[in-house]
């Protein structure tokens, strides 16, 4: 099955307004993106590489279920938030892990 960035992208661009309703956004900070593994074995360790070679720092979370990919800080705005998002998705989808949102980290 093929990914829906469309409702994807729809879907970073409602969040950002939600949450600008409600908090005050920076002007720059580091965006997270989170990764769910399809399979319990999933490769983290090479998915973790291909998104560090792209520019993003990872880690796998404590739970060891959810792969992490940080960048920035960045420019803070739906679009710029959107432009990371969908380069880290393309690399996360190649390695069995979709999409689960994002947070600015100040």
């Amino acid at each position: 099955m093929t990914h829906d960035y469309a409702a994807q992208r729809a879907e970073t661009f409602e969040t950002f307004d939600e949450i600008g309703k409600i908090d005050d956004l920076p002007a720059r900070a580091v965006v997270n993106f989170l990764f769910l593994p399809d399979e319990l074995d999933a490769p983290f360790a090479a998915a973790e590489k291909a998104l560090r070679k792209a520019g993003f720092q990872t880690r796998v979370d404590e739970d060891g279920e959810t792969l992490e990919a940080r960048i920035g800080p960045i420019d803070i705005s739906a679009a710029a938030i959107w432009t990371e998002e969908k380069r880290a998705t393309e690399i996360a989808l190649t390695f069995g892990f979709d999409p689960d949102g994002w947070e600015l980290v100040e």
